[in-house]
């Protein structure tokens, strides 16, 4: 179910222009010119569905700028997991289906959730943000795999930091991935100096923050990835980011090396398991844990259930919980721009390393088959799975 927080903002954001009916006549904002062609590109779907098979390309006018509205360039915009999970419907939010306010006679969504801005006009009412700003997405559901939008206020979290100083990139994707590592480290138990915890792929976008957030807050990390090839280098690259012990998922599972565990961390316990797969690699994390210890959920990416032995309940007392990052930030959303703020001086001062990207590039001069295919390629990549890399969709 919708949160009424999430359901009023879409409709505060939407109401002014009706989906469906004739559009009103705007005004253009005083003393401001554009110096681009006023339409928008857009991935868009009409129904759920296999990604690759529903995403298209959308392209329609945009209105002009009014007294408070404000005119967006999009820079970067990341193919996060719950962006595929809403192309596919089996997400619990979903993003608002339009007609008018696109120029479609057929309902479309457009995809994305999390991106950065640079602001191109505002209306004469707006003092918040000017012409040249960068921002980041405030809220979910604004549809952020586009080229422009007319945004309001509360759509936008102001960038605090110059181009020189925070990519593009590096501000598109701090408010999600970092965010939840923060808060999962914050919420269900107090962590001191020098405590454990473990976690479930820790080369993911999460993982490899939490690793640089214990890092920073003298907590001791061990961290299970799948086996591979290189993965020599994976667990050098994990070393080089803070990470005190790298694993792989058959090592973990070997009953044999809870001594090894033990001698690692001594007369500590682990008090905190963080988890975004199921299956058999939760189980085996969850078997870490110290007698009270937490896990906690936040994804399903081998799309199995989470299975704890009942022993673990009766003898360890082991908690679990789940995390769902959209529904602290609808209740916190001035503490969640503390946090990106706090995330993005981490990033310019070099104290915290953004995740490794694939650019999916869009140029101004590329036709709308070529951004449509050059953008299913990255959804490709991530649904093939692409080693720890974020697909991020980067105009140029």
């Amino acid at each position: 179910m919708i949160s009424s927080r999430i359901f009023n903002y879409a409709a505060s954001r939407f109401c002014p222009r009706s989906v469906t009916g004739r559009v009103p006549t705007v005004r253009p904002a005083i003393g401001t010119r554009r110096d681009f062609s006023a339409e928008a590109k857009a991935i868009v779907f009409e129904t759920n569905g296999k990604p690759l098979d529903v995403l298209k390309l959308h392209t329609f006018p945009l209105p002009d700028v009014t007294d408070d509205t404000i005119l967006v360039k999009f820079l970067a915009s990341p193919i996060n997991p719950a962006d595929i999970n809403q192309v596919e419907g089996v997400y619990p939010t979903k993003p608002p289906f339009l007609t008018d306010v696109i120029s479609s006679t057929t309902p479309l969504a457009i995809g994305g959730n999390e991106g950065a801005v640079e602001i191109l006009e505002v209306g004469k009412s707006v003092t918040q943000f000017k012409p040249g700003d960068r921002a980041i997405m405030r809220h979910t559901l604004f549809g952020t795999w586009r080229t422009h939008a007319i945004a309001n206020v509360f759509d936008l979290t102001k960038v605090p930091y110059a181009s020189s100083d925070i990519t593009a990139v590096q501000a598109a994707t701090a408010s999600v991935n970092p965010t939840t590592a923060y808060r999962m480290l914050k919420d269900f138990v107090e962590m001191k100096d020098g405590d454990w915890f473990i976690q479930t792929a820790a080369n993911s976008g999460v993982g490899r923050a939490a690793i640089q957030f214990g890092r920073l807050w003298g907590l001791r990390t061990i961290n299970v990835v799948r086996d591979r090839e290189d993965i020599d280098d994976l667990k050098r690259d994990l070393e080089s980011l803070g990470a005190t012990k790298v694993v792989t998922e058959d090592e973990i599972k070997d009953k044999g090396f809870r001594n090894t565990i033990k001698e690692w961390i001594g007369d500590r316990e682990i008090k905190l398991g963080l988890n975004c797969t199921g299956g058999e690699s939760t189980t085996n994390i969850a078997r870490q844990l110290s007698t009270g210890g937490h896990l906690v959920t936040y994804g399903g990416m081998a799309r199995k259930p989470v299975t704890v032995p009942v022993s673990l309940f009766i003898f360890k007392d082991i908690h679990l919980h789940g995390y769902w990052l959209t529904r602290w930030s609808d209740s916190h959303p001035d503490e969640k721009e503390q946090i990106v703020n706090e995330i993005l001086g981490l990033l310019k001062g070099g104290e915290l390393k953004d995740v490794p990207v694939d650019e999916v590039v869009w140029t101004a001069d590329m036709s709308d088959q070529e951004r449509l295919d050059a953008f299913k390629h990255g959804v490709e990549k991530y649904i093939t799975g692409s080693r720890g890399r974020k697909q991020v969709l980067v105009h140029k």
